[in-house]
């Protein structure tokens, strides 16, 4: 696709600008007086803020969300959760499918980078089966819903807050609508609720595990070994990661709560970690030792081509089994019977290395900014690079300096960290030359 002359924009490119124009037109919408249940007290940069942690379906906000927004500045947000969810090319090529348009090969090719598939071939239908798939799981998680939220607000609310919520849930956004009556909330009201709790938490998963592994289900079923090896190690390092953490929280953590009670709030949280953001305890009552462990999880976040941001969990199942092949004294990075290109290696090592500069960095100019300590604020930035959500309760007292590194960290985390480099390189020629070979010692 070419602009301006000669110029030639990347698929990258496109799904860069439309985020950023998702976001502002989405801060627009919400500076409108019938946003807002005080029309006028709700400044750009709040709105700015809310804006781009919806599209981002990241979760902080500076503004409760239901004691803040009117019901049709609540609609936007789930407008903006939606489409951020899916991806904005995503919902592009959805619009054009509706209108007939024919789809040509550079918007096949931008969503091929959109949600990471392997080939250009057969991206419409595989588009198709998405959003499809998409709004049954978020039309059945709201039929599921219905019931406790009904009994908790009646019918009119209970079934605005049932599909705002399974909608919330299923883009890993972690935005939720408890505040009236205690602001910033979130589900802490229904922790003893098991139904709700296991909803929400196959929501969040199923959203969070990626498109590609919903096209592997639909096509093999159970069949392990018809999987692509993406979709096997997505599996298996997102069960892992949910494992160790209800483990910490289940022994070490919610001690207040009875043995049995604290179950389904330790599987919960331990779900909610690496992308929703909701939760249904006081996360200020973690030991400092549960928060780090919490930082790195968040920082992990979900998996390549799903509702979800972060570094992903097949970066570091990637950076794990390249460690253990070094240990093992191998040529060749092998997982589970086939060997890993050495560029996804070299981008995994690149992401690792992004993710944590960015993190350290962020937090700690938050730390010196707002005089907080290093660890309150580098939850924070792991919570918004990671597009988790959860937060200690400093997000609504930071000043215009934090929240605007915050709304970075969260844009990157959503894109990716890789689209924003392949889009600020969209010149770069790479050199045919080969430079001499020379050794250096590491370790």
């Amino acid at each position: 696709m070419k602009i301006l002359g000669k110029r030639r924009v990347t698929a990258f490119q496109l799904i860069v600008v439309g985020f950023i124009g998702l976001i502002l037109a989405g801060a627009l919408l919400l500076m409108l007086p019938v946003s807002s249940k005080e029309p006028g007290s709700v400044g750009f940069l709040d709105c700015l803020f809310t804006a781009t942690s919806a599209a981002c379906v990241t979760g902080l906000v500076v503004r409760d969300t239901a004691s803040s927004w009117t019901p049709f500045g609540q609609a936007i947000l789930l407008l903006l959760i939606q489409i951020g969810g899916l991806g904005v090319v995503t919902a592009a090529i959805s619009m054009s499918f509706l209108s007939g348009k024919k789809i040509g090969l550079m918007q096949r090719s931008v969503m091929q980078a959109s949600i990471s598939a392997p080939q250009v071939g057969g991206i419409i239908r595989l588009t198709r089966f998405i959003v499809i798939t998409a709004f049954l799981l978020e039309f059945g998680g709201a039929l599921l819903l219905l019931p406790p939220m009904i009994s908790a607000f009646g019918v009119g609310k209970g079934i605005w807050c049932a599909f705002f919520h399974s909608i919330s849930a299923f883009c890993n956004a972690g935005f939720d609508l408890m505040g009236e009556g205690a602001p910033f909330s979130s589900l802490t009201r229904f922790q003893g609720d098991v139904w709700t709790n296991i909803v929400v938490m196959l929501l969040i998963t199923v959203g969070g595990i990626g498109f590609l592994t919903w096209d592997d289900f639909r096509a093999h079923g159970l069949r392990w070994r018809q999987y692509r090896l993406q979709t096997k190690v997505v599996l298996l390092t997102s069960g892992i990661l949910v494992l160790l953490p209800a483990l910490w929280f289940f022994f070490f953590e919610m001690q207040e709560l009875p043995t049995l009670q604290r179950l389904v709030p330790a599987l919960f949280q331990s779900v909610t970690l690496r992308t929703a953001g909701f939760n249904t305890v006081d996360l200020s009552s973690i030991s400092a030792p549960g928060q780090a462990m919490m930082i790195g999880w968040m920082l992990v976040g979900g998996s390549p081509g799903s509702t979800a941001g972060g570094m992903k969990t097949t970066t570091i199942a990637v950076l794990l089994v390249t460690a253990w092949s070094v240990f093992r004294r191998q040529e060749n990075v092998t997982c589970l019977g086939r060997r890993m290109e050495d560029s996804a290696v070299r981008n995994a090592v690149a992401l690792l290395v992004m993710y944590w500069l960015l993190f350290l960095v962020s937090g700690l100019l938050i730390s010196r900014i707002e005089q907080l300590p290093p660890l309150t604020c580098l939850f924070e930035t792991a919570s918004a690079l990671g597009t988790v959500g959860v937060t200690l309760g400093i997000t609504s007292r930071l000043s215009t300096v934090s929240r605007f590194i915050l709304i970075a960290l969260m844009f990157l985390g959503r894109v990716g960290g890789l689209t924003l480099i392949y889009a600020a390189q969209s010149g770069f020629r790479p050199s045919r030359s080969t430079l001499p070979l020379e050794k250096i010692t590491v370790g």
